[in-house]
């Protein structure tokens, strides 16, 4: 009889085998059968652990979700300059890019505009990002003072959606000659920081 420890291991291997064949293979690149080959188990426990490629790929997603968000929420609780954060999180977007997370739940996303329970579970992962930047924006609004007429949760939707819809075009492979996507969520840092440092604002260019 397996244990508890024994299921979570087996848990675990599916998934780290998972995120790895996602990283080489891609999404439509996998079956459950080559994941299962992967992390040694046979494929009977993948279907007992999570019924489907599609809840294989979602408890990637979360797993993974779970790790970022956490690091992104130590990253803005730092107390370096709000730009300097921001900053981070820009460079934050292209490792995740590479590292297939983005790719997945773009994937995810696609699939919960006709599966109601892919929606619901993906609505409830991007929860958490809006609601951390809704804290940051919250902060940015007691150092600083009025958001012009944003609240601190609007703020946060517009730049969620900026980083959102950069993913995607990034992924659609537009570089940066045919649309500046990555300069522009930087030009966002350079706003902040001219608030932190109380300019009126100089005509910076970002660098990268």
């Amino acid at each position: 009889m397996a244990t508890a420890e024994t299921v979570t291991e087996t848990r675990t291997a599916i998934i780290d085998a998972a995120r790895s064949l996602l990283r080489t293979d891609g999404h439509t690149g996998i079956s459950t059968r080559k994941v299962a080959e992967a992390a040694g188990v046979p494929l009977s426990q993948l279907h007992y652990h999570f019924g489907s490629k599609e809840g294989l790929l979602l408890a990637v997603l979360a797993a993974e979700n779970e790790r970022l968000l956490d690091r992104q929420a130590r990253m803005y609780s730092s107390d370096r300059p709000l730009w300097q954060r921001y900053e981070q999180a820009c460079d934050f977007l292209d490792e995740d890019v590479e590292s297939g997370y983005v790719r997945v739940l773009q994937e995810m996303i696609a699939q919960g505009w006709t599966n109601s329970a892919v929606g619901a579970a993906v609505r409830d992962l991007l929860t958490g990002w809006y609601t951390l930047l809704t804290d940051v924006a919250e902060e940015a609004e007691a150092r600083f003072g009025s958001l012009g007429p944003f609240t601190a949760r609007e703020l946060a939707t517009l730049i969620g959606n900026a980083f959102m819809g950069s993913e995607a075009l990034i992924l659609l492979g537009f570089d940066r000659d045919e649309l500046p996507v990555r300069a522009a969520l930087r030009r966002v840092g350079i706003l902040i920081r001219q608030l932190e440092d109380g300019q009126g604002g100089p005509d910076a260019r970002p660098t990268t």
